[in-house]
């Protein structure tokens, strides 16, 4: 059986945004030859997250509004009060996006049958941005034969 590991750089927008990243991994898949097996995808941050779902305009736009109402930025937060903590001087206020985070997951594990992911019709492999713009790091790691 063969591993190999692989990461996906993305520049990401301001605040909440949601971006498509199945191609990128069907094409490290591709690359590597592995015919089956699984992939992991795994988000290196901590207010990003991933899902599988359908990568409709519509619906990422309603999946924004929820969790904007699940973790409402204009909430008071205790990770909010800066003053009080021993943080870089950039750093953002972003209790809610962390929140958010949590709502979600970091990772995910698709199976890989012959050579491509084994998705439903509809789903993609979704990659969570709560926090932007920031520039962003998702590890790939492909095992099978």
């Amino acid at each position: 059986m063969s591993i190999i590991n692989k990461l996906i750089e993305i520049e990401t927008e301001p605040k909440i945004n949601i971006y498509n990243i199945t191609s990128q991994i069907q094409d490290f898949i591709a690359s590597a030859s592995i015919k089956n097996g699984q992939v992991l995808v795994f988000s290196q941050h901590t207010t990003t997250a991933l899902s599988i779902n359908e990568n409709e305009v519509r619906l990422l736009e309603d999946i924004k509004i929820f969790l904007q109402k699940l973790a409402p930025e204009s909430d008071s937060y205790l990770h909010n009060d800066l003053h009080l903590r021993d943080v870089p001087e950039d750093e953002p206020i972003n209790a809610h996006s962390h929140l958010m985070a949590m709502m979600l997951t970091t990772s995910e594990i698709i199976p890989i049958v012959d050579g491509k992911l084994a998705l439903g019709t509809w789903q993609s492999v979704l990659f969570f941005e709560l926090d932007g713009p920031r520039q962003r790091t998702v590890f790939v790691q492909i095992s099978g034969e």
